[in-house]
């Protein structure tokens, strides 16, 4: 693999990018700013924690409103995931920060779920393997009643899935990683078990129901160094390029076995799928909400209030 990382060709290019990028970042602010500081006078006049509710329904439909306005929604989201962004006027009256993660970016935790489903063979098998392994190198001390207590909440009945209802539904289904930390929280209430948050379950999984592959463009290099059977801090090395190569020449680069895994990742097409997270301030209190960005549409709404 070629290591000649600083020639001035290379410095160029990454300065082209920077470049890019900070315009892209100046165009998404621009935007945000001018369609949410318009609502600002009309939240404000109530700040009550009810009409925080309120407010975050406003926020969370502008948002949306201008994420289905960018025609380059490649560019918008690789934005997005770079960098948090805050707006806030200059007398600090109004604050808000937007920052979004790609959804489909590790194993669906949903997968686990699929042990009966013949035609999500590679999905259940990649999901429980990776859970076993988890379980394994971090001494999860009863990892059978985890695994049990997470089919508990995706809802899988123990019996043949059918065609018909072979996706996972939202009611059904894992759909943020807030909800799966709960069960974490039960689950060591039940077993005292103090080894349960060392294991760093977002490097590796995802969760979201939807998710029928994974973005590997925007894995973690522990999960791509767990999947290809490749040293983490040669990942690590790439993944540092802004400009690297194709995961697939990575990998054949370095001797993993990439077709063996195809089937479960969504290769170079851009996948339109991301968790946004908001915080913003009213009335001297910080309140919090999410929301799911699917192909146009806004998902999964979570309302966490206060914080």
């Amino acid at each position: 693999m070629d290591k000649t990382h600083s020639t001035p060709m290379i410095a160029k290019n990454r300065e082209g990018f920077a470049l890019l990028v900070t315009l892209s970042v100046l165009s998404v602010v621009i935007a945000l700013a001018t369609v949410l500081l318009s609502y600002f006078d009309e939240v404000q006049q109530d700040s009550s924690d009810t009409k925080a509710l309120i407010q975050a329904d406003i926020y969370h439909t502008n948002i949306t409103n201008i994420f289905q306005g960018f025609k380059n929604k490649e560019t918008l989201f690789s934005v997005l995931y770079s960098t948090a962004l805050p707006l806030r006027t200059e007398d600090e009256r109004f604050s808000l920060v937007l920052q979004c993660d790609p959804l489909y970016k590790g194993v669906n935790i949903n997968w686990l779920g699929l042990e009966n489903n013949s035609q999500k063979t590679a999905q259940y098998t990649v999901a429980q393997e990776l859970f076993d392994t988890l379980a394994l190198e971090y001494t999860i001390e009863d990892a059978g009643r985890l695994r049990e207590m997470l089919i508990e909440e995706i809802g899988n009945e123990n019996k043949p899935v059918q065609k018909e209802q072979s996706r996972l539904h939202q009611k059904n289904g894992i759909i943020s990683y807030h909800q799966f930390a709960a069960i974490l929280e039960r689950y060591q209430f039940e077993t005292d078990d103090s080894e349960i948050g060392t294991v760093p379950w977002e490097k590796y999984f995802s969760f979201s129901p939807q998710a029928e592959k994974i973005d590997a463009k925007y894995s973690s290099p522990e999960l791509i160094a767990y999947l290809f059977d490749i040293d983490v801090e040669t990942v690590k090395e790439w993944s540092s390029f802004p400009e690297r190569g194709s995961l697939e020449d990575f990998v054949r680069e370095n001797g993993g076995e990439y077709t063996e895994r195809s089937n479960i990742l969504a290769g170079k097409t851009f996948v339109e799928a991301a968790g946004c997270s908001v915080s913003y301030a009213l009335a001297e209190q910080q309140y919090r909400f999410r929301f799911e960005y699917i192909d146009g549409e806004a998902k999964h709404f979570e309302f966490y209030g206060k914080y």
